[in-house]
């Protein structure tokens, strides 16, 4: 089928990307799904700091690309073989593909599945195939994460999607497919967040303040939130939070705010220095949790000796730790029963066309989440 979608050909290109348009609005062809596959008609997709790092090549992938990771929507179509799922079910797509038969699924780490892994990396789906392709001459295009969101059709394995309740508005279901996985995740399952915890968050964008959020709902006796832009950090205190502005002195703020440190730190930007700063912030016997995703070539100075003689935790947490088909039901019910107000992310509504200038907003820092109506 002809589709219409955004794809990155190639990475690295100039801002302000209004001009430079790195992401070429054109038509496609969307082959048909394939047994194990499903034909989702986009409804809505979120703009996430990761399709940023591919754009600007912090993060390489293959091109060219189909980008986009988060997004919700309706099946229109099967492969077959996909029990479970039916024309008409409303989906939250996840970016990583659960094969659900590897080590780490098995234990219970979807997050870290293998083949899944080896997919995303390869810019396929999970079978191995790619279904998209130039119109004309054939040429094969990538996936991105399994998901290719900024298209208002796709085909995805069926392990990449969820069902959802059809009544929750695609622009809000979109966001618990990333910037609520990842960042509720990170606070309840990967920082383990308890009631009575001292937490801070460094990093306020759709993670960061998802991060805020799960933190709040697990009980969190005090929240602080660092960041550079005013704005996020007004928008924290709005949530609860004690704002910090990110910079000089940011560790000795941080620990005098919280008495000491924080219980739970978590750091959502990327960047190994503020890393390091997040790691100084946390309290002797603590954790410390980084959801960031640096360059690969940066690399991390801590002092080594902390994490024995003050009992630290240093941990990783991708896709906040969670398992989709368990996770993205539950943190769904907390937004309908309101501990979870998931809207208070969602910044700006745009079309497929201003996706350049949303990450150019999104490079500034104007912008927590935005969402592609498709």
């Amino acid at each position: 089928m002809r589709v219409r979608g955004a794809v990155l050909r190639r990475m690295g290109l100039p801002k302000p990307y209004v001009d430079s348009r790195p992401l070429e609005i054109v038509d496609l062809e969307l082959d048909p799904p394939r047994p194990g596959e499903l034909l989702v008609r986009v409804g809505a997709a979120g703009l996430c700091h990761s399709d940023l790092s591919v754009i600007d090549g912090s993060r390489p992938r293959v091109m060219p690309m189909v980008l986009g990771h988060e997004a919700a929507g309706e099946v229109v179509g099967t492969g077959g073989d996909t029990p479970g799922f039916a024309e008409g079910d409303h989906v939250v797509l996840s970016f990583v593909p659960v094969c659900g038969a590897c080590g780490p699924c098995r234990a219970g780490r979807a997050a870290l599945c293998e083949p899944g892994a080896a997919a995303n990396a390869a810019g396929s789906l999970l079978s191995g195939g790619r279904r998209w392709s130039e119109p004309g001459d054939g040429h094969q295009l990538h996936h991105h994460l399994g998901v290719s969101a900024f298209a208002d059709h796709v085909v995805v394995a069926a392990n990449s999607a969820v069902k959802v309740d059809p009544s929750l508005p695609a622009e809000i279901a979109a966001l618990f497919g990333c910037a609520v996985l990842t960042g509720v995740g990170a606070a309840v399952n990967s920082a383990e967040v308890v009631e009575g915890d001292r937490v801070v968050v460094f990093g306020l964008g759709g993670v960061g303040l998802a991060a805020l959020l799960g933190a709040k709902m697990a009980g969190a006796a005090e929240i602080v939130a660092v960041d550079m832009v005013e704005e996020k950090l007004e928008h924290a205190r709005r949530l609860g939070a004690t704002p910090i502005h990110a910079g000089e002195g940011v560790v000795e703020a941080v620990r005098e705010a919280t008495g000491g440190g924080g219980d739970k730190v978590i750091e959502t930007v990327g960047n190994a220095r503020v890393l390091a700063q997040a790691y100084e912030a946390t309290r002797r016997g603590g954790t410390t949790v980084t959801v960031g995703l640096p360059h690969p070539e940066q690399r991390l100075d801590i002092q080594a000796v902390s994490l024995v003689t003050e009992e630290r935790t240093l941990k990783g947490s991708y896709l906040g730790s969670c398992v989709p088909d368990r996770d993205i039901p539950k943190f769904v019910q907390a937004y309908q029963d309101g501990r979870l107000p998931v809207q208070e992310l969602l910044t700006h509504r745009i079309t497929l066309d201003e996706i350049n200038l949303g990450f150019d907003r999104l490079a500034a820092g104007a912008a927590v989440r935005q969402a592609v109506i498709l």
